[in-house]
């Protein structure tokens, strides 16, 4: 249902039972998916592909030109999957040369005045609360909480179920299964509630456990951990997707929390 007060460019594509509400503005070169929701003010720009049954709640800005310098107007996308929430005010911006798309997963809510630059990478059914600021190039993991108001330094990874504190400036990598928190940011712990509610059983909680252990806890630096837990561990899925995660770091992981100033 295309309101009179919406413009929409003749070249989009738009599913036909979209609803795009009042004073939106839709540009050539969009692809819109059955049963989403398009609120009024919202401007969805040149590279935009929205999923199905998307939400896109008033005055956000999708797949706007990069705030990068090194930018030269090559074609790109910014791609959102379905079942997406987008809440008002949000900014996201389409990808550069660099990998050609910012992506945003399934099933995930970004909340209000949320920022996601270019290049970003966002698994499924993440939350990105508030005010969060991503810098371009990070990835998100799947189900990764990242609270509000949190900075996050460009290239950084967080891992998939990892949980970060509001307010948090993230600098460096976040492991999978890991809750962060503190100035500067470590690690609390695992998110042992954020993996019971997803199906994980108590025995696998307590692997991940002893593997952060050995990681944070017993004053080992990270090359020798990394050797400990692959030597002493039993090799599973989650054993081997940390030790990858912690490998493939580019910036290098975060510290183990600390007491001292």
């Amino acid at each position: 249902m295309n309101q009179p007060l919406a413009y929409v460019h003749p070249g989009a594509k738009i599913a036909r039972n979209v609803v795009i509400d009042p004073f939106t503005t839709i540009h050539n070169n969009v692809e819109i998916g059955e049963g989403t929701w398009i609120g009024s003010n919202v401007t969805i720009m040149e590279g935009a592909r929205i999923g199905k049954n998307c939400n896109i709640f008033p005055g956000a800005v999708i797949s706007a030109v990069p705030q990068d310098l090194k930018f030269g107007g090559e074609d790109s996308l910014a791609v959102i999957g379905d079942n997406t929430t987008i809440r008002e005010c949000v900014t996201i911006n389409r990808g550069t040369v660099a990998s050609g798309q910012t992506v945003i997963g399934k099933n995930c809510l970004i909340m209000a005045t949320a920022h996601i630059a270019h290049d970003c990478h966002i698994g499924d059914n993440a939350i990105i609360v508030n005010g969060v600021a991503l810098a371009g190039h990070v990835t998100v993991g799947n189900f990764a909480i990242i609270g509000g108001l949190a900075a996050v330094h460009q290239f950084i990874s967080i891992g998939d179920h990892a949980m970060i504190s509001g307010g948090s400036l993230v600098r460096k990598d976040v492991p999978p299964y890991t809750k962060a928190a503190k100035e500067p940011l470590s690690y609390v712990g695992i998110n042992s509630v954020g993996l019971r509610r997803r199906g994980f059983s108590t025995e696998k909680i307590r692997e991940i456990q002893d593997i952060y252990r050995i990681l944070y806890q017993k004053n080992y630096n990270t090359s020798q951990a990394v050797s400990i837990i692959e030597a002493e561990m039993e090799a599973t899925p989650e054993r081997d997707e940390i030790l990858d995660f912690i490998r493939n770091s580019s910036r290098g992981i975060m510290k183990g929390y600390t007491s001292s100033i």
